[in-house]
């Protein structure tokens, strides 16, 4: 069987999905809340920036990958207007629920589709722009599902990727104490679920670094890729443009 990483676990490949959907079915109801109270309110300035750079157009096909609660969505929905189109999904239907829901209170009706980024159901060349933010990470065969963006993408397209990273060395010790004795705690507190935020903290380092992920990018596809590292590379935007 081949092995793989569940944060710092090894576990069979084909086990790792039904153990990050168990994750995520618990923090659904609770996952804005937490992401605010985690970040301290940044992730709303780097999703922000996100959206800013991807420079999603009116009329423009947007992609956006393990959306979850529909943050992203949202906001490219108001840069491609009427004219465009967002395309909302996840792999984990409790999320990609909530996410509905929160779209629907605001007023928009997106296209949301329940789907797996290794193995994306749409045609090739469709999309002007694709982003995944937070999700990466927890895709079992991340070459894979790059390439799978890089397909949908048209020429030119630009893929953004928004996800935890490397920080800058002087960051380091405060950052993994935050990680493994603040978050579980709040985890526990506020969701009822430390152990999947010790999970979340597990897999930040299991991640590919910048200089990883960008040549990972370059394999897929993606003839150009720029990194923008974001609060000390705490989290960092990988932006690719499809050759």
């Amino acid at each position: 069987m081949t092995q793989t990483h569940f944060g710092y676990d090894t576990v069979d490949e084909t086990a790792k999905a039904g153990k990050v959907k168990g994750v995520f079915d618990s923090v659904a109801s609770r996952y804005d809340v937490m992401n605010d109270l985690m970040s301290m309110g940044l992730h709303r300035l780097w999703k922000r920036y996100t959206v800013a750079v991807a420079d999603a157009r009116p009329g423009d096909q947007v992609l956006d990958i393990a959306g979850g609660t529909g943050d992203l969505a949202r906001a490219f929905a108001r840069q491609v207007g009427p004219s465009g189109c967002v395309v909302h999904t996840d792999i984990n239907e409790a999320m990609l629920r909530t996410g509905r829901d929160r779209l629907l209170d605001a007023g928009l009706v997106l296209p949301t589709v329940l789907c797996d980024a290794e193995a994306l159901p749409f045609e090739s060349n469709r999309f002007d722009v694709v982003c995944v933010a937070f999700g990466l990470r927890n895709m079992t065969h991340k070459d894979k599902a790059l390439a799978e963006m890089a397909r949908v993408l048209k020429p030119g397209g630009r893929l953004a990727v928004l996800e935890f990273s490397k920080v800058a060395a002087p960051l380091q010790k405060p950052y993994d104490w935050y990680s493994f004795s603040v978050l579980p705690r709040l985890g526990s507190l506020v969701a009822g679920d430390a152990e999947s935020y010790r999970y979340l903290a597990e897999s930040i380092r299991m991640h590919p670094d910048q200089a990883t992920l960008k040549a990972m990018m370059k394999t897929a596809g993606f003839g150009h890729v720029d990194v923008h590292n974001l609060t000390g590379g705490v989290v960092a935007l990988h932006l690719g443009l499809k050759c």
